[in-house]
This record gives structure tokens, C-alpha cells and sequence, in this order.
């Protein structure tokens, strides 16, 4: 499940011990310091509250290995876009410039390491286009997104990929649930809007074609999503237009195998997490081959993927008071690693 168990729980201890983060205190709610707690972007709103009540912050920079800076992109996106300017990006991107600036002229921190040692989350689909309003922050800084698409400017060695996680009433209440390998009767399962290039690929090789790889653009009426992920050895994630979904949760949330069909992405904290362990990757040119090949993987095999699953599922999970090893802290370790330009697998953090 990890690439080297030993070294991630000796790196993620002395995080726990060492590590102190700043949070400019600078800008009003609801786009810097606030964000959704309910959407697919829910990570944004909870992310920035543990991080102002958590014990890693520091109210003394001198004291600080990073800097957070608490603005929420979906704020951004839904208090300032004008979807009927032909100059949308321009009032969103200036946002991020006027804060950025703000902090610079009022501290020497931004200014001293040219953003290297400042970070910024966020979970919504435009992060990484809003991120390029200063060039500094998109080279220098740490960007913590959930739509970690390297085609898009995502460097593994310096920025963070962390889970879309939708909760649906802002808490993972009801949603951490599932029967065992043997009483889940679908082999696989989808259902999911007609965007991006892949899903329409992914729905004329299967929609409505065979009972065992259950691909759905709607489901029937009466029929539970849920309930659906539950009854599912293998559950099927596709990239949208982006290639940040919360299927990938949601299927280790139910106990369901996650397939990815993506192209360009790099999975959350996969720094220390083999997703190879506990998931199926699938090349996109192969969605023609899903059933063949998802029905070649042994009993055993799958119960092992299952388990490992399971066992991962810890660090995905929101919890209202952070425990150790949840997101919220696994977050904030990849963060570290990136900061102290640490090497755990493959990846020299410049």
C-alpha cells in the first residue's frame, strides 16, 4: 500500500512534532478565509477551517516552515466570474494578484523566497488557471489541487495532489459503508454526466450493453448511486472535462475497487500511496477491453485490492476533529515533504 511504510511514518512522526505553518490573517470572508463545506469542492472550506484552528499553526512567521495562503477558488469563482464577460479570467485572476500583493508589501516572506515556501489549496476545476495570475505562484509556490493534471502545468516534485471528496451533508455520516467481496453482484459500475473525452468514450463501448459492467448516462428512476457503488466489485472513474472526480472516494468510502480512466493525472499522495495496490489503471485506448480485463483479475487479486482499499480508506476520510493520518493530515505531510525537499519514491521535492 505505501512505497516504503517505514520511511512515510518516520517522515509523517516528526511532522507531527515539528512542523508549523503561518496563516496570513489578511483578506474578509467569504473569499479568503471561508469555502464550501458541501460541494465536490468541500475540501476547500474544510481545509482552511482545521487549518486555522490547528495546532500546526503558528501565529509567530519566524517561526513558520510555510506560509498558507487562505484563499478559496471556488469563492473566487462564484462571488466574481461574469460568465457574460468575454474577459472572465481577468477580475478573478486580479483577486489573487491584489492579495498576493497585499501580503508582500505588508511582510518580507513572499518577497525573500519568491513564493517557494508559500502554499495554496484548492479543489475547483479553474485552481490551476486562477494559480497563473502570478507567475511566482504558479513556478515557486507549492500548489495543493485536486485537478493535478500535469498537461495543465502540475509538477509532482513540487505541487500537492489531494482527493475531490464530495459530501453531500458536510460530514462522512451514512457514506462509509459496504458488504463483503462475495455479496457485491456487479462486476463494475458508472454513471455520470456526458463530458470531457473519455465518458463519451467509456459510454458508447457500454452504455446499456451487458448487465456485468453497469454504465449508466442516467439512472433508472428508483435506483440508488449508492447503492450501486455498494453492490460493485469495481467501480469505474473517469475523467470529466478535468480529471479530478470524487468517484475515487466515494468507491474506497463503499469498499469498491477503484478503476481509473485518466490521462495526465497524478493521484493524490501518491508520493507515499502505491495506488496500484488498492486500485486498477486502465489506458483509455483499452475502455473497449474493460470487461476482459477487470474479469481477468483473480478472486484473490481482488480481495486483496478490497482489503488494501480498506485499509488506505484512512486517509481519505474528513473528519470534523482531525485525526491523525486522515486528509486533512495527509495534506499537510505532503506539504512538508515538499517543503524539506524530502524523497520518499521517486520524486526529488526541488
Amino acid at each position: 500500500m505505501y512505497w516504503n511504510a517505514k520511511a512515510f511514518h518516520r517522515s509523517y512522526l516528526e511532522m507531527e512534532k515539528e512542523f508549523k505553518v503561518f496563516v496570513y490573517e489578511e483578506g474578509e470572508q467569504p473569499i479568503f478565509h471561508n469555502g464550501p463545506c458541501k460541494s465536490i469542492y468541500a475540501m476547500e472550506g474544510n481545509f482552511i477551517y482545521q487549518m486555522e484552528t490547528s495546532k500546526f499553526r503558528t501565529r509567530d512567521p519566524e517561526k513558520a516552515h510555510v506560509f498558507f495562503l487562505p484563499i478559496s477558488v471556488t469563492s473566487i469563482v462564484h462571488f466574481i466570474y461574469d460568465r457574460n464577460s468575454r474577459e472572465h479570467w481577468n477580475p478573478m485572476k486580479q483577486t489573487v494578484t491584489d492579495y498576493i500583493n497585499l501580503v508582500s508589501g505588508k511582510y518580507p516572506y513572499w518577497n525573500r523566497s519568491l513564493g517557494a515556501d508559500h502554499f495554496i489549496l484548492a479543489c475547483h476545476d479553474w485552481g490551476p488557471e486562477i494559480s497563473k495570475a502570478v507567475p511566482e505562484l504558479f513556478k515557486n509556490s507549492i500548489r495543493a489541487l485536486c485537478n493535478a493534471n500535469t498537461s495543465e502545468g502540475f509538477k509532482p516534485s513540487k505541487d500537492v495532489s489531494f482527493p475531490e471528496i464530495l459530501l453531500p451533508g458536510g460530514t462522512m455520516n451514512g457514506l462509509i459503508v459496504g458488504p463483503s467481496p462475495s455479496r457485491r453482484s456487479i462486476l463494475a459500475f458508472f454513471a455520470g454526466g456526458l463530458h470531457g473525452p473519455i465518458r463519451p468514450i467509456l459510454l458508447e463501448h457500454w452504455e446499456n450493453k451487458d448487465d456485468d459492467i453497469q454504465v449508466h448516462r442516467y439512472l433508472p428512476k428508483g435506483v440508488s448511486y449508492y447503492g450501486m457503488l455498494r453492490n460493485s466489485k469495481f467501480c469505474l472513474c473517469p475523467s470529466g472535462y478535468e480529471v479530478a472526480s470524487p468517484r475515487m472516494v466515494e468507491a474506497l468510502y463503499t469498499g469498491c475497487v477503484p478503476v481509473l480512466l485518466k490521462d495526465h493525472y497524478v493521484p493524490p499522495f501518491s508520493d507515499v500511496l502505491n495506488w496500484k495496490s488498492f486500485s486498477v489503471e486502465v489506458p483509455v485506448e483499452r475502455i473497449p477491453d474493460l470487461k476482459k480485463i477487470l474479469a481477468g483479475i483473480s478472486t484473490r487479486q481482488y480481495i486483496r485490492l478490497q482489503r488494501r482499499g480498506k485499509q488506505v480508506r484512512r486517509h481519505f476520510e474528513v473528519n470534523m476533529n482531525t485525526q491523525r493520518y486522515d486528509v486533512f493530515h495527509m495534506i499537510l505531510h505532503s506539504v512538508w515533504l515538499r517543503r524539506l525537499n524530502m524523497r520518499l519514491h521517486g520524486l526529488e521535492y526541488l
